[in-house]
């Protein structure tokens, strides 16, 4: 059966994995993590799967796919990742991953050379999609971010998988930054 988010971040977005390559996206990544209490590897085995399973079914265009902390107020950190070294700071006020984190919105970028203050960490990547983590009580703890170096490579599917990974690993990424959990 399809798998569904009990609590969508906008009910005009659909909420529902329909497909069998999200199905085994969120398998696979909610079982690697499973009974594990430690968020770096959990985010470090996040990436890695992330990576794989999206570069499979993409052709091999996806270059990059990690995680950004918030380890300070309107800043991300990088955290665990697959793909080229990263930009290690990132301002909320710039970028995809900050415009994710700002708005608490998940942002899909078909190309981002149109997307403003676009961030080139990795010069090759033309498409992008962050999603961003949420603590339990509201606030931004971290980003999912995945790059392309083909454009128009995610989907509205891909942010459904990638949100609830995002809400499965919240609490865990909000007790780890010292956030209070609600």
């Amino acid at each position: 059966p399809p798998m569904s988010d009990p609590s969508p971040t906008s009910s005009a977005e659909s909420t529902t994995i329909t497909s069998a390559f999200h199905t085994r996206v969120v398998d696979e990544c909610l079982g690697i993590i499973a009974g594990e209490t430690d968020l770096i590897a959990n985010t470090a085995n996040l990436s890695a799967v992330l990576f794989e399973l999206f570069n499979e079914d993409r052709s091999n265009s996806v270059n990059w796919a990690g995680f950004y902390f918030s380890r300070q107020a309107g800043n991300l950190v990088l955290g665990p990742f697959q793909g080229k070294a990263a930009c290690i700071r990132i301002s909320f006020a710039k970028g995809v991953c900050g415009a994710a984190a700002r708005t608490q919105v998940s942002q899909i970028v078909p190309d981002v050379h149109k997307f403003p203050n676009h961030i080139a960490c990795d010069s090759a990547s033309e498409s992008e999609i962050v999603v961003p983590i949420i603590s339990p009580n509201g606030t931004t703890v971290g980003v999912i971010d995945l790059d392309s170096t083909a454009l128009g490579t995610f989907t509205d599917d891909d942010r459904v998988a990638l949100e609830l990974i995002a809400k499965t690993i919240a609490p865990q990424l909000s007790q780890f930054l010292g956030y209070e959990a609600q």
